[in-house]
């Protein structure tokens, strides 16, 4: 059945399949006939989204009694389709409400502002709390005309993808006029992370390059999507990992005797490899954003964190300023430019996305 209709082998692992099977083998049952092709498709389909719809009420009952946040999201699926999804989040827990093609849609604020009414209309105006979207001005232009049209109800944008667009700002520094200050602190970094892509690249671009590799690790590379939360930091993180192992890959002789197809490139990733200093900025880099990584990955999880948003933020400031003025061997009351433009990213993108919401839901969590 697997290998002629070229099914998944992890459907052996479904508990409703092993008990399908167990029960056939326990029991008579002579003449019985399994559902077939259309009935499958349409009555049992029914059926079973109705058996669903009924688990879901009471998850639907507790919107009026505590309230519902509404989050959206773009998104690309495997036809490379433009999507927007809606859920319906409570304590109970999340709850998807629909998908939108959006394909051949412009996606502007009027757009997104009148789905994002027809779904606060299918919940009921009155159990919704927030809009949570993310950050764009798009998004934003939108929230404030839900915020318009329903007093009650905010917008909220989403704090992993503050910290990403902070994380953004400080790993990859863009080269213009208002951002000059910021570029010239942080643009070693951006160096730092293109070296290490140059490196991934050059090993995995060539079969023969990737089976030294492979040789010598028993992890791989992560193949990171840029839309990836805080993907050069999972990316660096990777490589502190695999440091040891690349170090053994880069003096063998494997590597000696097959660099000749490209001598310049490889010279230069075993120099970068074997260099002391180099790592050293990889564990500098990796030390103060640590504290934005650890709030990222805790918010970014389905359980409930807007009454910590606002206490998580100001102590992984501090945590930032001690990692920095650690590695420059500086006082308390000594000054670090550095430190500086990183401060003053966190603070800008705190500003944007900060609402009373997490003013709010902090003074009303008790300790």
């Amino acid at each position: 059945m697997f290998y002629f209709s070229g099914l998944p082998f992890h459907l052996a692992r479904n508990p409703h399949y092993k008990k399908a099977f167990a029960y056939a083998a326990n029991n008579q049952i002579s003449g019985y006939q399994p559902p077939g092709y259309n009935k499958l498709r349409t009555t049992l389909l029914q059926n079973e989204r109705r058996h669903v719809e009924n688990l879901l009420q009471p998850i639907k009952n507790a919107w009026s009694q505590k309230g519902v946040s509404i989050v959206s999201d773009g998104w690309s699926d495997p036809q490379r389709r433009s999507l927007i999804n809606f859920m319906a989040v409570t304590e109970s827990g999340p709850m998807f409400l629909k998908a939108i093609d959006c394909s051949n849609e412009i996606q502007d604020k009027d757009f997104i502002a009148k789905h994002m009414r027809q779904v606060i209309m299918e919940v009921g105006h009155s159990n919704v709390v927030q809009i949570v979207m993310n950050n764009a001005a798009v998004c934003k232009a939108a929230g404030l005309i839900i915020e318009v049209e329903f007093p009650s109800i905010y917008w909220t944008p989403c704090v992993v993808h503050t910290l990403n667009l902070a994380l953004k700002n400080i790993c990859a520094a863009k080269n213009t006029k208002k951002n000059n200050v910021a570029y010239e602190e942080c643009s070693w970094i951006t160096q730092i992370v293109d070296d290490a892509m140059f490196v991934k690249n050059f090993v995995i671009s060539h079969s023969m390059r990737l089976l030294i590799f492979n040789s010598f690790n028993s992890l791989k590379f992560l193949s990171i999507a840029p839309t990836r939360f805080a993907s050069t930091i999972v990316m660096l993180k990777r490589f502190k990992q695999l440091k040891k192992e690349l170090q053994e890959m880069v003096i063998s002789d494997q590597w000696s005797s097959y660099k000749e197809d490209d001598f310049a490139k490889a010279k230069f990733v075993k120099d970068t490899l074997l260099d002391d200093k180099w790592w050293d900025k990889v564990d500098y880099i990796l030390s103060f954003t640590s504290p934005i990584y650890d709030v990222l990955r805790r918010t970014d999880t389905e359980a409930s964190s807007l009454h910590l948003v606002y206490e998580m933020w100001d102590s992984m400031i501090e945590k930032v300023k001690n990692a920095i003025y650690q590695y420059e061997r500086k006082e308390e009351s000594e000054g670090s430019t550095f430190y500086e433009v990183v401060h003053s990213i966190l603070i800008d993108r705190w500003t944007k996305s900060s609402t009373h919401f997490h003013c709010l839901a902090h003074s009303l969590n008790p300790r």
